[in-house]
């Protein structure tokens, strides 16, 4: 677990043999909208 410490995982049902293009897009579009805090709490990215 140390080595991904910084990791961002994405946790699908879909098989391998199943997923598709729009099931990339989905992962990347969840990806694309994450709040990224750095250890601190939403109220002190904007403060």
């Amino acid at each position: 677990l140390w080595q991904i410490a910084y990791t961002e995982l994405y946790f699908t049902d879909i098989l391998w043999p199943d997923f598709t293009k729009e099931n990339l897009f989905e992962a990347v579009y969840d990806f694309q909208n994450r709040e990224r805090r750095f250890g601190k709490i939403s109220d002190q990215l904007f403060s």
